[in-house]
């Protein structure tokens, strides 16, 4: 209905060199893929599939001129960032949503939107991918267990939605609310968190040129691992307040429940900022290790306060007690 799967919405996992038994998996499954375009693809499927098998459609898109929406950091590579992920709804180990997410359905995606606002309603992708022009921005992002990446992401500020829907007076926040079908996601259901996965923002934060509606990354639409079709990219804040497949916007006037925040409120704050001041009750935060350079053996850089956004957002949080309001 909306976008057609052959042309690139039916996301599929990437391979990437693992422990022998999931590579070969792996292998076999791309192998079954590139048999499957022989017999129904066009000749430029088929080149795109020998060339870089798993590859998903191309999103149009301009380079971002918006002040630290690019990093002079060297990106991830591609094949890192899509098989190292947090996607607890398809596993716990960072392998897990590779293998997993491919039972994900994207095809007639939309996002409900709800609460404080003038023009509540449904948003299928469609309109979403129309809404504003496409930009790529170039993202560190830092998870909270003290590993990073940096990522070109493709999408549009979040504010531009906001400003469509009109919020009221009195609505203070931005709820965020994904996906949970155990049909789909093997691991909803489990006890690990309180499903469905739900974060939220401040409606300052979440009109913060920085906070990106993403649909892309590295030029081609999101993989299912990496929270197709649409999902939350909040670039100072640990990698957890970025929500993955968001079927729901909701605008309230009192903050929201958070999912790891209800799962371990001691360790896992409402603001979630980077802080390499503020270390988590059983580790620090004030160094990470960047995905792709050297894993485990990778050397330690230091971390930044706001994960180097400082200068866009620190004007947030002043006179907030970032020791408190973690």
């Amino acid at each position: 209905m909306l976008i057609r799967s052959d042309q690139g919405f039916n996301h599929r996992a990437n391979s990437d060199i693992t422990p022998a038994h999931v590579y070969a998996r792996r292998r076999e499954f791309v192998q079954q893929l590139a048999a499957l375009a022989c017999l129904a693809g066009s000749g430029q499927g088929l080149a795109q599939t020998v060339q870089r098998p798993g590859k998903l459609a191309a999103l149009n898109s301009v380079v971002s001129a918006l002040p630290g929406a690019q990093t002079a950091d060297t990106p991830t590579p591609y094949k890192n960032a899509s098989t190292y992920n947090n996607f607890y709804e398809f596993g716990t180990d960072k392998s897990d949503p590779a293998q997993n997410a491919h039972s994900l359905k994207t095809q007639g995606w939309s996002v409900e939107i709800e609460g404080l606002v003038k023009k509540p309603g449904r948003l299928h992708l469609e309109d979403l991918l129309k809404l504003s022009a496409m930009e790529e921005r170039i993202y560190r992002m830092r998870c909270v267990e003290g590993w990073s990446m940096v990522i070109p992401w493709v999408g549009y500020s979040l504010s531009e939605l906001i400003k469509k829907v009109e919020p009221l007076g009195s609505a203070k926040y931005v709820e965020f609310i994904t996906l949970a079908d155990p049909k789909t996601m093997p691991y909803v259901g489990s006890r690990i968190l309180s499903w469905p996965y739900t974060e939220g923002l401040r409606l300052d934060e979440a009109m913060h040129p920085l906070t990106m509606l993403s649909f892309g990354m590295y030029g081609e639409v999101l993989p299912n691992q990496n929270g197709a079709p649409v999902r939350l990219t909040v670039p100072w804040k640990y990698g957890f307040k970025s929500g993955k497949s968001i079927v729901k916007i909701r605008f309230t006037e009192n903050q929201p429940a958070t999912a790891w925040n209800k799962a371990a409120a001691h360790e896992y704050g409402f603001y979630s900022n980077v802080n390499p001041n503020v270390d988590h009750p059983r580790w620090s935060q004030a160094s990470e290790r960047r995905i792709g350079d050297g894993g485990i053996l990778a050397k330690k850089v230091k971390t930044l306060m706001f994960n180097g956004y400082e200068a866009q957002v620190g004007q947030l949080y002043a006179g907030l007690d970032l020791t408190k309001n973690f």
